[in-house]
């Protein structure tokens, strides 16, 4: 499975930018999926899970209210809806996805077989 992360940009503090995750080679339907980022000089950064059927979703304390995840399995794509940007937003924003995560460890990416590259998101204050 290849995921290309797309979506990201320059954005002004108190915007918006939804990033799209494409799936190719593989069918995601079957598998959780979800967004982590990274900052320079800092770890990396659990942000949004969705389980298969796309009924459940799970936040960082730092996004929840803010970041929306979301699924369209037709598509093969998964989404972020961001509002509400923060300069502390700003960091590179990847997909992954994996067939056998449980709900104890979905913000571990380790527990993910596939990642997609990332796409920068930069939020001016």
């Amino acid at each position: 499975v290849q995921l290309q992360a797309s979506g990201g940009g320059l954005v002004q503090a108190g915007g918006s930018l939804r990033l799209s995750c494409a799936a190719s080679g593989r069918t995601l339907s079957s598998a959780a999926v979800a967004w982590f980022r990274q900052a320079p000089g800092k770890d990396r950064e659990f942000v949004a899970a969705i389980k298969r059927s796309g009924s459940t979703t799970y936040y960082s304390d730092s996004v929840k209210g803010r970041f929306t995840i979301s699924r369209d399995n037709a598509k093969n794509t998964m989404y972020l809806q961001m509002n509400s940007l923060k300069p502390e937003d700003t960091a590179v924003y990847f997909c992954a996805a994996g067939a056998r995560v449980i709900l104890s460890s979905i913000g571990n990416l380790d527990q993910y077989d596939y990642r997609g590259q990332g796409t920068q998101v930069t939020v001016s204050s």
